[in-house]
Protein backbone atom coordinates (compact mmCIF):
# COMPACT_ATOMS: atom_id res chain seq x y z
CA UNK A 1 0.00 0.00 0.00
CA UNK A 2 1.62 3.20 -1.20
CA UNK A 3 0.09 5.68 1.21
CA UNK A 4 0.32 5.53 4.97
CA UNK A 5 -3.22 4.97 6.22
CA UNK A 6 -4.77 7.11 8.90
CA UNK A 7 -4.70 5.31 12.20
CA UNK A 8 -6.04 5.87 15.65
CA UNK A 9 -3.55 5.87 18.48
CA UNK A 10 -3.48 4.94 22.15
CA UNK A 11 -0.91 6.26 24.60
CA UNK A 12 0.64 4.34 27.48
CA UNK A 13 3.50 4.87 29.83
CA UNK A 14 5.10 1.59 28.73
CA UNK A 15 4.49 -0.51 25.61
CA UNK A 16 5.80 -4.09 25.52
CA UNK A 17 6.03 -6.11 22.31
CA UNK A 18 5.80 -9.85 23.00
CA UNK A 19 3.77 -11.80 25.53
CA UNK A 20 6.39 -14.38 26.50
CA UNK A 21 8.24 -14.70 29.83
CA UNK A 22 10.34 -11.57 29.27
CA UNK A 23 7.52 -9.27 28.18
CA UNK A 24 5.06 -10.41 30.83
CA UNK A 25 7.68 -10.25 33.57
CA UNK A 26 8.52 -6.69 32.54
CA UNK A 27 4.84 -5.74 32.69
CA UNK A 28 4.37 -7.41 36.08
CA UNK A 29 7.44 -5.76 37.59
CA UNK A 30 6.48 -2.33 36.24
CA UNK A 31 2.97 -2.55 37.72
CA UNK A 32 4.18 -4.08 41.00
CA UNK A 33 6.43 -1.12 41.66
CA UNK A 34 3.98 1.48 40.39
CA UNK A 35 1.08 0.07 42.39
CA UNK A 36 3.17 -0.17 45.55
CA UNK A 37 3.95 3.55 45.20
CA UNK A 38 0.34 4.45 44.43
CA UNK A 39 1.24 5.56 40.90
CA UNK A 40 -1.38 5.25 38.18
CA UNK A 41 0.88 4.19 35.32
CA UNK A 42 -0.28 2.28 32.27
CA UNK A 43 1.36 -0.65 30.49
CA UNK A 44 0.22 -2.73 27.53
CA UNK A 45 1.54 -6.06 26.23
CA UNK A 46 1.04 -6.93 22.55
CA UNK A 47 1.18 -10.62 21.59
CA UNK A 48 0.96 -11.91 18.01
CA UNK A 49 -0.32 -15.33 19.07
CA UNK A 50 -4.05 -15.89 19.27
CA UNK A 51 -3.74 -16.21 23.04
CA UNK A 52 -0.99 -15.86 25.60
CA UNK A 53 1.17 -18.98 25.36
CA UNK A 54 0.02 -19.94 21.85
CA UNK A 55 3.47 -19.35 20.33
CA UNK A 56 5.51 -20.53 23.30
CA UNK A 57 7.36 -23.74 22.52
CA UNK A 58 9.28 -25.49 25.25
CA UNK A 59 8.90 -28.39 27.53
CA UNK A 60 11.09 -26.72 30.03
CA UNK A 61 13.58 -27.37 32.78
CA UNK A 62 13.41 -24.03 34.49
CA UNK A 63 15.79 -22.42 36.91
CA UNK A 64 13.34 -20.80 39.36
CA UNK A 65 15.58 -17.85 40.22
CA UNK A 66 13.61 -15.50 37.98
CA UNK A 67 10.20 -16.51 39.31
CA UNK A 68 11.53 -16.35 42.87
CA UNK A 69 12.47 -12.71 42.38
CA UNK A 70 9.39 -11.72 40.40
CA UNK A 71 6.70 -13.46 42.45
CA UNK A 72 8.33 -14.65 45.70
CA UNK A 73 5.35 -16.69 46.91
CA UNK A 74 4.74 -18.61 43.67
CA UNK A 75 5.92 -21.94 45.15
CA UNK A 76 3.17 -21.92 47.78
CA UNK A 77 0.27 -21.20 45.44
CA UNK A 78 -2.24 -23.89 44.53
CA UNK A 79 -2.30 -22.67 40.93
CA UNK A 80 1.49 -22.56 40.54
CA UNK A 81 2.49 -23.50 36.97
CA UNK A 82 5.51 -25.64 37.90
CA UNK A 83 5.03 -28.53 40.31
CA UNK A 84 7.52 -31.22 39.22
CA UNK A 85 10.92 -30.61 40.80
CA UNK A 86 13.89 -32.33 39.18
CA UNK A 87 14.54 -35.63 40.93
CA UNK A 88 17.11 -37.29 38.66
CA UNK A 89 19.50 -35.81 36.15
CA UNK A 90 21.33 -37.84 33.47
CA UNK A 91 23.86 -36.85 30.82
CA UNK A 92 24.40 -39.53 28.17
CA UNK A 93 26.66 -39.85 25.12
CA UNK A 94 25.01 -41.78 22.29
CA UNK A 95 26.55 -44.03 19.68
CA UNK A 96 24.67 -45.66 16.78
CA UNK A 97 23.85 -48.75 18.79
CA UNK A 98 24.76 -47.98 22.38
CA UNK A 99 25.27 -45.27 24.95
CA UNK A 100 27.51 -44.23 27.80
CA UNK A 101 26.22 -42.50 30.93
CA UNK A 102 28.69 -39.66 31.54
CA UNK A 103 26.78 -38.09 34.42
CA UNK A 104 29.67 -39.04 36.71
CA UNK A 105 32.01 -36.60 34.98
CA UNK A 106 32.82 -33.59 37.18
CA UNK A 107 30.79 -30.61 36.00
CA UNK A 108 30.47 -27.16 37.54
CA UNK A 109 27.59 -27.01 40.03
CA UNK A 110 25.51 -24.72 37.82
CA UNK A 111 25.31 -27.53 35.24
CA UNK A 112 23.29 -29.70 37.63
CA UNK A 113 19.49 -29.55 37.45
CA UNK A 114 18.58 -30.33 41.04
CA UNK A 115 16.52 -27.45 42.41
CA UNK A 116 15.06 -26.75 38.97
CA UNK A 117 11.56 -27.63 37.76
CA UNK A 118 10.20 -29.52 34.77
CA UNK A 119 6.94 -28.51 33.15
CA UNK A 120 5.28 -26.54 30.40
CA UNK A 121 6.65 -23.10 29.57
CA UNK A 122 3.41 -22.31 27.75
CA UNK A 123 1.55 -22.88 31.01
CA UNK A 124 4.08 -20.73 32.89
CA UNK A 125 3.44 -17.98 30.35
CA UNK A 126 -0.33 -18.26 30.65
CA UNK A 127 0.01 -18.02 34.43
CA UNK A 128 2.19 -14.91 34.10
CA UNK A 129 -0.39 -13.42 31.76
CA UNK A 130 -3.11 -13.88 34.36
CA UNK A 131 -0.87 -12.34 37.03
CA UNK A 132 -0.20 -9.34 34.80
CA UNK A 133 -3.90 -8.73 34.21
CA UNK A 134 -4.61 -8.92 37.96
CA UNK A 135 -2.17 -6.05 38.41
CA UNK A 136 -3.89 -3.92 35.77
CA UNK A 137 -1.74 -4.67 32.73
CA UNK A 138 -3.62 -4.48 29.43
CA UNK A 139 -2.84 -7.63 27.44
CA UNK A 140 -3.77 -7.74 23.74
CA UNK A 141 -3.26 -11.19 22.18
CA UNK A 142 -3.89 -11.71 18.47
CA UNK A 143 -2.27 -8.37 17.58
CA UNK A 144 0.92 -8.56 15.55
CA UNK A 145 3.30 -5.61 15.87
CA UNK A 146 4.23 -5.00 12.25
CA UNK A 147 5.79 -1.52 12.12
CA UNK A 148 7.88 0.81 14.23
CA UNK A 149 6.79 4.38 14.95
CA UNK A 150 9.48 7.05 15.40
CA UNK A 151 9.31 10.62 16.66
CA UNK A 152 10.74 13.58 14.77
CA UNK A 153 14.17 13.00 16.39
CA UNK A 154 14.36 9.38 15.29
CA UNK A 155 13.57 7.84 18.66
CA UNK A 156 11.15 4.93 18.93
CA UNK A 157 7.82 6.11 20.28
CA UNK A 158 5.61 3.13 19.56
CA UNK A 159 4.51 0.38 17.22
CA UNK A 160 1.71 -0.36 14.79
CA UNK A 161 -0.35 -3.42 15.71
CA UNK A 162 -3.49 -5.09 14.46
CA UNK A 163 -3.22 -4.51 10.70
CA UNK A 164 -5.67 -6.99 9.15
CA UNK A 165 -7.66 -7.55 6.00
CA UNK A 166 -4.97 -7.07 3.34
CA UNK A 167 -5.37 -9.54 0.49
CA UNK A 168 -2.70 -11.65 -1.13
CA UNK A 169 -2.50 -9.02 -3.89
CA UNK A 170 -1.54 -6.37 -1.32
CA UNK A 171 -4.85 -4.53 -1.60
CA UNK A 172 -7.34 -3.89 1.22
CA UNK A 173 -10.25 -6.32 1.47
CA UNK A 174 -13.75 -5.50 2.71
CA UNK A 175 -12.73 -6.31 6.30
CA UNK A 176 -9.55 -4.21 6.16
CA UNK A 177 -8.35 -2.71 9.44
CA UNK A 178 -5.40 -0.30 9.28
CA UNK A 179 -4.26 -1.17 12.77
CA UNK A 180 -3.55 1.17 15.64
CA UNK A 181 -0.52 3.06 16.84
CA UNK A 182 0.34 2.10 20.41
CA UNK A 183 2.57 4.85 21.73
CA UNK A 184 4.64 4.81 24.90
CA UNK A 185 7.18 6.84 26.77
CA UNK A 186 9.33 3.74 26.29
CA UNK A 187 8.88 0.55 24.27
CA UNK A 188 10.39 -2.76 25.36
CA UNK A 189 10.87 -5.44 22.70
CA UNK A 190 10.49 -9.04 23.84
CA UNK A 191 9.90 -10.75 20.49
CA UNK A 192 12.09 -13.79 21.16
CA UNK A 193 14.74 -15.14 18.80
CA UNK A 194 15.12 -13.24 15.52
CA UNK A 195 12.18 -10.91 16.07
CA UNK A 196 11.10 -9.01 12.95
CA UNK A 197 11.10 -5.57 14.60
CA UNK A 198 14.16 -6.38 16.68
CA UNK A 199 16.11 -7.01 13.46
CA UNK A 200 15.15 -3.56 12.23
CA UNK A 201 16.14 -1.92 15.50
CA UNK A 202 19.53 -3.63 15.60
CA UNK A 203 20.19 -2.43 12.07
CA UNK A 204 18.90 1.14 12.53
CA UNK A 205 20.76 1.84 15.77
CA UNK A 206 23.86 -0.31 15.02
CA UNK A 207 23.23 -2.26 18.20
CA UNK A 208 25.48 -5.13 17.07
CA UNK A 209 28.49 -2.92 16.40
CA UNK A 210 31.55 -4.47 18.03
CA UNK A 211 29.66 -7.67 18.83
CA UNK A 212 29.99 -11.13 17.34
CA UNK A 213 27.29 -12.31 14.96
CA UNK A 214 24.35 -13.87 16.77
CA UNK A 215 24.35 -17.68 16.55
CA UNK A 216 21.31 -19.94 16.56
CA UNK A 217 20.10 -23.49 16.89
CA UNK A 218 16.85 -25.02 15.79
CA UNK A 219 14.97 -26.76 18.58
CA UNK A 220 12.42 -29.41 17.61
CA UNK A 221 10.10 -30.91 20.16
CA UNK A 222 7.28 -33.33 20.70
CA UNK A 223 5.16 -33.78 23.81
CA UNK A 224 4.09 -37.35 24.55
CA UNK A 225 1.44 -38.67 26.88
CA UNK A 226 2.98 -41.86 28.25
CA UNK A 227 1.99 -44.86 30.41
CA UNK A 228 2.77 -44.59 34.11
CA UNK A 229 5.30 -47.42 33.88
CA UNK A 230 7.42 -45.31 31.47
CA UNK A 231 7.27 -42.23 33.64
CA UNK A 232 9.59 -40.88 36.34
CA UNK A 233 8.33 -37.52 37.53
CA UNK A 234 11.09 -34.92 37.54
CA UNK A 235 13.49 -37.04 35.47
CA UNK A 236 15.77 -35.06 33.14
CA UNK A 237 17.96 -36.58 30.43
CA UNK A 238 20.31 -34.82 28.04
CA UNK A 239 22.29 -36.50 25.29
CA UNK A 240 24.84 -35.62 22.65
CA UNK A 241 26.48 -37.60 19.89
CA UNK A 242 24.46 -39.82 17.53
CA UNK A 243 22.77 -39.21 15.15
CA UNK A 244 24.83 -36.03 14.58
CA UNK A 245 28.39 -36.34 13.34
CA UNK A 246 31.36 -34.86 15.15
CA UNK A 247 31.28 -31.67 13.09
CA UNK A 248 27.59 -30.91 13.67
CA UNK A 249 26.75 -29.44 17.04
CA UNK A 250 23.60 -30.26 18.93
CA UNK A 251 21.98 -32.71 21.30
CA UNK A 252 18.73 -33.75 22.90
CA UNK A 253 16.59 -33.17 25.96
CA UNK A 254 13.96 -35.33 27.60
CA UNK A 255 11.87 -34.06 30.52
CA UNK A 256 9.20 -35.85 32.58
CA UNK A 257 6.44 -33.74 34.13
CA UNK A 258 2.80 -33.96 35.17
CA UNK A 259 0.05 -31.67 34.01
CA UNK A 260 -3.33 -32.00 35.73
CA UNK A 261 -2.12 -35.33 37.04
CA UNK A 262 -1.35 -36.78 33.60
CA UNK A 263 2.21 -38.01 32.89
CA UNK A 264 3.94 -36.30 29.97
CA UNK A 265 7.38 -36.51 28.43
CA UNK A 266 8.82 -33.72 26.36
CA UNK A 267 11.39 -35.04 23.92
CA UNK A 268 13.40 -32.52 21.98
CA UNK A 269 16.36 -32.21 19.68
CA UNK A 270 18.58 -29.21 18.95
CA UNK A 271 20.79 -28.78 15.89
CA UNK A 272 23.20 -25.87 15.85
CA UNK A 273 22.55 -23.88 12.69
CA UNK A 274 26.22 -23.39 11.86
CA UNK A 275 26.29 -26.81 10.19
CA UNK A 276 28.08 -26.99 6.82
CA UNK A 277 26.36 -29.89 5.01
CA UNK A 278 23.31 -28.61 3.08
CA UNK A 279 21.85 -32.12 2.98
CA UNK A 280 21.31 -32.19 6.74
CA UNK A 281 17.65 -32.19 7.74
CA UNK A 282 17.27 -31.30 11.44
CA UNK A 283 13.72 -32.65 11.41
CA UNK A 284 14.78 -36.05 10.08
CA UNK A 285 17.72 -36.22 12.49
CA UNK A 286 15.19 -35.72 15.30
CA UNK A 287 12.90 -38.45 14.00
CA UNK A 288 15.60 -41.09 13.73
CA UNK A 289 17.04 -40.08 17.11
CA UNK A 290 13.81 -41.19 18.81
CA UNK A 291 14.48 -44.78 17.71
CA UNK A 292 17.58 -45.01 19.90
CA UNK A 293 16.79 -47.29 22.80
CA UNK A 294 17.86 -44.64 25.31
CA UNK A 295 14.81 -42.66 24.21
CA UNK A 296 12.48 -45.21 22.63
CA UNK A 297 11.83 -47.20 25.81
CA UNK A 298 10.26 -44.12 27.39
CA UNK A 299 7.94 -43.46 24.44
CA UNK A 300 6.72 -46.97 23.60
CA UNK A 301 3.03 -47.33 24.34
CA UNK A 302 2.61 -43.56 24.51
CA UNK A 303 1.15 -41.10 22.03
CA UNK A 304 2.45 -37.87 20.61
CA UNK A 305 0.13 -34.99 21.50
CA UNK A 306 2.06 -31.95 20.27
CA UNK A 307 4.90 -30.96 17.96
CA UNK A 308 6.71 -27.74 17.27
CA UNK A 309 10.00 -26.05 16.45
CA UNK A 310 11.67 -22.70 16.89
CA UNK A 311 15.01 -20.98 16.68
CA UNK A 312 17.12 -20.62 19.83
CA UNK A 313 19.68 -17.86 20.35
CA UNK A 314 23.09 -19.41 21.02
CA UNK A 315 25.64 -16.61 20.64
CA UNK A 316 25.68 -15.82 24.34
CA UNK A 317 28.00 -13.26 25.92
CA UNK A 318 29.89 -12.24 22.76
CA UNK A 319 26.73 -11.71 20.73
CA UNK A 320 24.52 -9.74 23.13
CA UNK A 321 23.89 -6.45 21.31
CA UNK A 322 23.69 -3.03 22.88
CA UNK A 323 20.41 -3.30 24.75
CA UNK A 324 19.10 0.26 24.93
CA UNK A 325 18.42 2.80 22.20
CA UNK A 326 16.44 6.05 22.00
CA UNK A 327 12.93 5.23 23.15
CA UNK A 328 13.30 1.59 24.06
CA UNK A 329 15.27 -1.53 24.85
CA UNK A 330 15.64 -5.24 24.03
CA UNK A 331 14.76 -7.80 26.70
CA UNK A 332 14.69 -11.59 26.81
CA UNK A 333 15.78 -14.00 24.09
CA UNK A 334 15.56 -11.38 21.37
CA UNK A 335 18.80 -10.05 22.83
CA UNK A 336 20.28 -13.54 23.26
CA UNK A 337 20.45 -14.37 26.97
CA UNK A 338 20.31 -18.18 26.54
CA UNK A 339 22.95 -20.18 28.42
CA UNK A 340 23.84 -22.78 25.76
CA UNK A 341 25.51 -25.49 27.89
CA UNK A 342 22.66 -25.33 30.42
CA UNK A 343 20.03 -25.17 27.62
CA UNK A 344 18.24 -22.54 29.68
CA UNK A 345 17.13 -19.01 28.98
CA UNK A 346 13.69 -18.51 30.53
CA UNK A 347 15.08 -17.41 33.89
CA UNK A 348 17.31 -14.83 32.19
CA UNK A 349 14.37 -13.65 30.10
CA UNK A 350 12.43 -12.99 33.29
CA UNK A 351 15.35 -11.26 34.98
CA UNK A 352 16.16 -8.99 32.03
CA UNK A 353 12.47 -8.19 31.64
CA UNK A 354 12.48 -7.03 35.26
CA UNK A 355 15.61 -4.95 34.71
CA UNK A 356 14.16 -3.27 31.65
CA UNK A 357 10.93 -2.45 33.49
CA UNK A 358 12.78 -1.02 36.48
CA UNK A 359 14.91 1.17 34.22
CA UNK A 360 11.86 2.47 32.35
CA UNK A 361 9.98 3.20 35.57
CA UNK A 362 12.93 5.08 37.02
CA UNK A 363 13.15 7.21 33.88
CA UNK A 364 9.40 7.94 33.84
CA UNK A 365 9.54 8.98 37.50
CA UNK A 366 12.25 11.44 36.53
CA UNK A 367 9.98 12.91 33.88
CA UNK A 368 11.92 11.45 30.99
CA UNK A 369 10.66 9.84 27.78
CA UNK A 370 12.15 8.69 24.50
CA UNK A 371 15.79 8.75 25.58
CA UNK A 372 18.24 5.86 26.03
CA UNK A 373 17.84 3.74 29.15
CA UNK A 374 21.51 3.56 30.05
CA UNK A 375 20.57 2.39 33.56
CA UNK A 376 19.27 -0.84 31.99
CA UNK A 377 22.67 -1.41 30.37
CA UNK A 378 24.30 -0.78 33.74
CA UNK A 379 21.92 -3.14 35.52
CA UNK A 380 22.70 -5.92 33.02
CA UNK A 381 26.46 -5.39 33.35
CA UNK A 382 26.18 -5.88 37.13
CA UNK A 383 23.70 -8.76 37.03
CA UNK A 384 23.75 -12.51 37.50
CA UNK A 385 22.75 -12.81 33.84
CA UNK A 386 25.97 -11.12 32.71
CA UNK A 387 28.09 -13.23 35.05
CA UNK A 388 26.38 -16.46 33.97
CA UNK A 389 26.86 -15.81 30.26
CA UNK A 390 30.45 -14.69 30.71
CA UNK A 391 31.31 -17.88 32.59
CA UNK A 392 30.20 -20.10 29.69
CA UNK A 393 31.17 -17.77 26.85
CA UNK A 394 33.70 -20.10 25.19
CA UNK A 395 31.68 -23.34 25.18
CA UNK A 396 29.89 -22.63 21.90
CA UNK A 397 32.95 -21.39 19.92
CA UNK A 398 35.11 -24.28 21.21
CA UNK A 399 32.41 -26.75 20.18
CA UNK A 400 32.15 -25.14 16.74
CA UNK A 401 35.89 -25.00 16.15
CA UNK A 402 36.96 -28.36 17.61
CA UNK A 403 33.90 -30.56 17.10
CA UNK A 404 31.95 -32.51 19.69
CA UNK A 405 34.63 -35.01 20.75
CA UNK A 406 37.26 -32.40 21.65
CA UNK A 407 35.26 -29.18 21.92
CA UNK A 408 32.95 -30.38 24.70
CA UNK A 409 35.76 -31.49 27.08
CA UNK A 410 37.65 -28.27 26.41
CA UNK A 411 34.49 -26.29 27.02
CA UNK A 412 33.93 -28.12 30.29
CA UNK A 413 37.45 -27.32 31.42
CA UNK A 414 37.01 -23.68 30.48
CA UNK A 415 33.76 -23.48 32.47
CA UNK A 416 35.55 -24.86 35.54
CA UNK A 417 38.42 -22.36 35.23
CA UNK A 418 35.98 -19.48 34.73
CA UNK A 419 33.76 -20.46 37.65
CA UNK A 420 36.65 -21.09 40.06
CA UNK A 421 39.08 -18.34 39.11
CA UNK A 422 37.06 -15.83 37.07
CA UNK A 423 39.20 -15.94 33.92
CA UNK A 424 39.77 -18.09 30.86
CA UNK A 425 43.00 -19.28 29.25
CA UNK A 426 41.27 -18.56 25.93
CA UNK A 427 40.14 -15.05 26.77
CA UNK A 428 36.90 -14.52 24.88
CA UNK A 429 36.75 -16.54 21.68
CA UNK A 430 34.95 -15.24 18.61
CA UNK A 431 32.13 -17.04 16.83
CA UNK A 432 33.39 -15.81 13.48
CA UNK A 433 30.89 -15.98 10.64
CA UNK A 434 27.11 -16.14 10.61
CA UNK A 435 25.18 -19.39 10.46
CA UNK A 436 24.18 -18.59 6.89
CA UNK A 437 27.83 -18.26 5.86
CA UNK A 438 28.65 -21.63 7.44
CA UNK A 439 26.81 -23.58 4.74
CA UNK A 440 29.06 -25.11 2.06
CA UNK A 441 28.22 -26.02 -1.55
CA UNK A 442 26.44 -29.32 -2.09
CA UNK A 443 29.22 -30.61 -4.37
CA UNK A 444 31.32 -31.19 -1.23
CA UNK A 445 28.84 -33.67 0.26
CA UNK A 446 26.77 -36.73 -0.52
CA UNK A 447 22.98 -36.65 -0.09
CA UNK A 448 21.76 -38.20 3.16
CA UNK A 449 19.23 -41.02 2.95
CA UNK A 450 17.05 -40.77 6.06
CA UNK A 451 14.92 -43.72 7.25
CA UNK A 452 11.24 -43.61 6.44
CA UNK A 453 9.11 -42.78 9.51
CA UNK A 454 7.28 -45.73 11.00
CA UNK A 455 4.22 -43.80 12.18
CA UNK A 456 4.76 -45.07 15.74
CA UNK A 457 7.88 -43.35 17.05
CA UNK A 458 8.72 -41.26 13.99
CA UNK A 459 6.42 -39.26 11.74
CA UNK A 460 6.45 -37.47 8.42
CA UNK A 461 6.79 -33.72 8.52
CA UNK A 462 3.33 -32.67 7.37
CA UNK A 463 1.57 -35.08 9.74
CA UNK A 464 3.51 -33.59 12.61
CA UNK A 465 2.69 -30.05 11.47
CA UNK A 466 -0.98 -30.89 12.00
CA UNK A 467 -0.14 -31.27 15.71
CA UNK A 468 0.96 -27.62 15.90
CA UNK A 469 -2.63 -26.40 15.28
CA UNK A 470 -1.19 -23.90 12.81
CA UNK A 471 -3.58 -21.60 10.97
CA UNK A 472 -3.10 -18.59 8.74
CA UNK A 473 -5.73 -16.62 6.88
CA UNK A 474 -5.16 -17.79 3.29
CA UNK A 475 -5.94 -14.53 1.52
CA UNK A 476 -3.12 -12.43 2.90
CA UNK A 477 0.33 -11.45 1.61
CA UNK A 478 3.00 -14.13 1.98
CA UNK A 479 4.88 -13.18 5.14
CA UNK A 480 8.08 -14.91 3.97
CA UNK A 481 9.67 -12.32 1.70
CA UNK A 482 12.19 -13.49 -0.91
CA UNK A 483 14.30 -10.54 -1.99
CA UNK A 484 15.60 -12.05 -5.24
CA UNK A 485 13.94 -15.13 -6.75
CA UNK A 486 16.63 -15.40 -9.43
CA UNK A 487 19.30 -15.59 -6.74
CA UNK A 488 17.28 -18.25 -4.94
CA UNK A 489 17.49 -20.44 -8.03
CA UNK A 490 21.09 -19.69 -9.03
CA UNK A 491 22.51 -20.07 -5.53
CA UNK A 492 20.19 -21.74 -3.01
CA UNK A 493 19.19 -24.43 -5.51
CA UNK A 494 22.01 -24.65 -8.06
CA UNK A 495 24.89 -24.33 -5.57
CA UNK A 496 23.44 -25.63 -2.30
CA UNK A 497 20.87 -28.17 -3.63
CA UNK A 498 17.86 -26.44 -2.08
CA UNK A 499 18.50 -26.79 1.68
CA UNK A 500 15.36 -24.77 2.49
CA UNK A 501 13.26 -27.89 1.95
CA UNK A 502 15.37 -29.63 4.60
CA UNK A 503 16.10 -26.98 7.23
CA UNK A 504 12.45 -25.93 7.42
CA UNK A 505 10.68 -28.17 9.97
CA UNK A 506 7.20 -27.50 8.59
CA UNK A 507 7.27 -28.16 4.84
CA UNK A 508 7.02 -24.48 3.94
CA UNK A 509 9.58 -24.57 1.11
CA UNK A 510 9.66 -26.79 -1.97
CA UNK A 511 11.53 -26.82 -5.26
CA UNK A 512 8.95 -27.96 -7.81
CA UNK A 513 9.82 -29.19 -11.29
CA UNK A 514 7.51 -27.62 -13.86
CA UNK A 515 6.65 -28.82 -17.34
CA UNK A 516 9.78 -28.35 -19.38
CA UNK A 517 12.07 -29.12 -16.43
CA UNK A 518 12.44 -25.66 -14.90
CA UNK A 519 12.59 -25.53 -11.11
CA UNK A 520 10.21 -23.22 -9.27
CA UNK A 521 10.56 -22.08 -5.66
CA UNK A 522 7.24 -22.71 -3.89
CA UNK A 523 6.37 -21.22 -0.50
CA UNK A 524 3.59 -22.93 1.46
CA UNK A 525 3.33 -20.08 3.94
CA UNK A 526 0.18 -21.50 5.55
CA UNK A 527 2.40 -24.24 7.07
CA UNK A 528 4.76 -21.79 8.78
CA UNK A 529 5.17 -22.42 12.52
CA UNK A 530 7.22 -19.23 13.03
CA UNK A 531 10.53 -20.94 13.85
CA UNK A 532 12.39 -18.34 11.68
CA UNK A 533 15.09 -20.82 10.61
CA UNK A 534 14.78 -19.63 6.99
CA UNK A 535 15.61 -16.08 8.08
CA UNK A 536 18.80 -17.41 9.68
CA UNK A 537 20.06 -20.26 7.48
CA UNK A 538 19.37 -19.20 3.90
CA UNK A 539 22.91 -19.02 2.46
CA UNK A 540 22.33 -15.56 1.00
CA UNK A 541 20.02 -14.25 3.74
CA UNK A 542 17.57 -13.85 0.88
CA UNK A 543 14.47 -14.74 2.93
CA UNK A 544 13.03 -12.22 5.36
CA UNK A 545 10.57 -13.53 7.96
CA UNK A 546 7.90 -10.93 8.76
CA UNK A 547 4.78 -11.16 10.91
CA UNK A 548 1.56 -12.41 9.31
CA UNK A 549 -1.82 -11.18 10.51
CA UNK A 550 -2.18 -11.32 14.26
CA UNK A 551 -3.39 -14.63 15.63
CA UNK A 552 -1.83 -16.57 12.77
CA UNK A 553 0.67 -19.36 13.24
CA UNK A 554 0.81 -22.22 15.71
CA UNK A 555 -1.49 -22.67 18.66
CA UNK A 556 0.61 -24.77 21.00
CA UNK A 557 -1.32 -26.31 23.83
CA UNK A 558 0.43 -28.31 26.57
CA UNK A 559 3.94 -27.34 25.53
Amino acid sequence: MAETPERESMEFDLVIVGGGPAGLSAAIRFKQLANEAGEDLSVVVIEKGGEIGAHILSGVVMDPVGLDQLIPDWRTRDDRPLKSEVTDDKFIFLGPSGSADISWLPMPPFMKNHGNFTGSLANVTRWLGAEAEKLGVEVFPGFAASELVFDDKGAVKGIVAGVMGIGADGQPKDDYQPGMELLGKYVLFAEGARGSLTKQLIRKFNLDEGRDPQKYGIGLKEVWSVPEENFKEGYVQHTMGWPLDNNTGGGSFLYHFRDNGEPFITVGFVVHLNYANPYISPYDEFQRFKHHETVAHFLKGGKRVAYGARAITEGGFQSVPKLAFPGGALIGCGAGFVNVPRIKGSHNAILTGMMGAEAALEAIREGRAGDTLENYEEAYAGSSVYKELKTVRNVKPLWSKLGTALGIPMGGLDMWVNSLFGFSFFGTLSHGKTDAASLKPAKNFKPIEYPRPDGVLSFDKLTNVSFTNTYHEEDQPVHLKVADLALQKSSEYDVYAGPSARYCPAGVYEWVKEDGGAMRFQINSQNCIHCKTCDIKDPNLNINWTVPEGGGGPAYSNT
